[in-house]
């Protein structure tokens, strides 16, 4: 039977109460068993991959920013520019992510450096993100307490094709930035973010400013656009893509299940998307287990691909599967990829699995 359910989705709202009330929030969550050895051999972190994917992302960044620069005033910007924006967007994001988790080189303060570095590129202050992400780990996809859940259920459709290029988020970055520059914070911000972390997140959003500020002072002083074209316009003119590979992380998945193998998915797909995406493509690995370097997620897979659902055969199909999904959540919003809906039948029957739905025989999505 179809059923539209319409759920607060605010961390600050009814939803979180219900979702403590179930043990749902710092709830431990399954993990796929791997031998120790093995996993201390996975989690190892190593200055060469890192260094090497980080200097050839800057190489074609800047090869491409050249080809971009020969091309303006003509057509041929318009391809170019776009082709330059994906680099800068998707790589930007992907960097800023897994740098957020201080995993790809051994020395610290290197991927510190390359986090705030990759904040700034896509205006978004690197504190303030390492908490938000901080709970959508502890409590992925639970409903009321994660406040990284890209679209509710029941979608709408025509707040995702705004988010498709950050079109309503830019005026929200903005105002967000403003707001933090002059120390203050809202009632999620102040939820999320120690007060120990809050006043270097107000000089980030200064600092963020005075550069772009300078920047746009540039183009002013040059008569042309092109230096905001080169920093800080892609993060939202090349984000359509990013923003269909963010789309697969968790769409169509199940919320409020404390498995990972549920409401994250992996997908395969071929070498250079998987050097702009950091190999993020391996998103249930990634969530499993975040300290895993993201060199490593390949071995991590095959590791563990035995005791999960089957990866989605490519990023179209990836994409096609999410979007099936998001269209049918329209007038049903306990719809879930057959596929997923499939594995945890069969499968979590067999094993300790904290969810009475499914451990009765019933349907494994939990309605709060």
């Amino acid at each position: 039977m179809n059923e539209t359910l319409q759920r607060d989705y605010s961390i600050l709202g009814p939803e979180r109460q219900k979702a403590i009330d179930k043990g749902l929030v710092s709830a431990e969550w399954y993990q796929c068993p791997v031998p120790r050895k093995r996993m201390k051999e996975l989690m190892a972190r190593r200055n060469g991959p890192a260094l090497r994917d980080i200097l050839l992302w800057i190489a074609l960044l800047a090869v491409m920013g050249r080809i971009a620069y020969w091309t303006w005033g003509t057509w041929w910007a318009i391809p170019a520019f776009a082709i330059y924006g994906v680099i800068y967007s998707v790589s930007a994001v992907s960097r800023w992510h897994e740098y957020s988790h201080g995993t790809p080189f051994r020395t610290g303060w290197v991927n510190e450096a390359i986090y705030q570095f990759c904040a700034l590129l896509i205006l978004e202050p690197a504190t303030y993100f390492r908490w938000t992400h901080t709970r959508h780990h502890t409590d992925t996809i639970i409903v009321g307490s994660d406040p990284e859940i890209m679209e509710p259920r029941p979608p709408m459709i025509r707040r995702l094709l705004r988010t498709f290029f950050r079109v309503t988020h830019f005026h929200q970055l903005v105002t967000r930035l403003f707001r933090q520059s002059f120390g203050k914070l809202n009632a999620m911000e102040l939820e999320l973010i120690p007060e120990s972390q809050q006043r270097k997140l107000f000089w980030e959003a200064r600092l963020f400013l005075l550069f772009y500020g300078g920047v746009i002072a540039l183009s002013f002083y040059l008569g042309n656009i092109l230096p905001l074209l080169f920093v800080g316009l892609p993060a939202f003119y090349g984000f359509y893509f990013n923003t269909l590979l963010v789309s697969t992380q968790h769409m169509g998945l199940y919320e409020d299940m404390t498995d990972h193998r549920l409401c994250a998915r992996t997908f395969y797909t071929n070498p250079f998307l998987r050097f702009l995406y950091l190999n993020m493509n391996y998103h249930m690995e990634h969530h499993m287990f975040p300290m895993v370097p993201y060199y490593n997620l390949p071995k991590l897979h095959a590791e563990i691909k035995q005791d999960c659902p089957a990866a989605a055969s490519s990023f179209p199909s990836a994409v096609r599967e999410t979007f099936i999904a998001l269209w049918r959540e329209r007038k049903d919003s306990t719809y879930i990829v057959p596929r997923y809906r499939e594995f945890a039948e069969k499968k979590m029957h067999n094993q300790a699995f904290n969810h009475p739905e499914v451990s009765k025989g019933g349907a494994p999505y939990v309605s709060l």
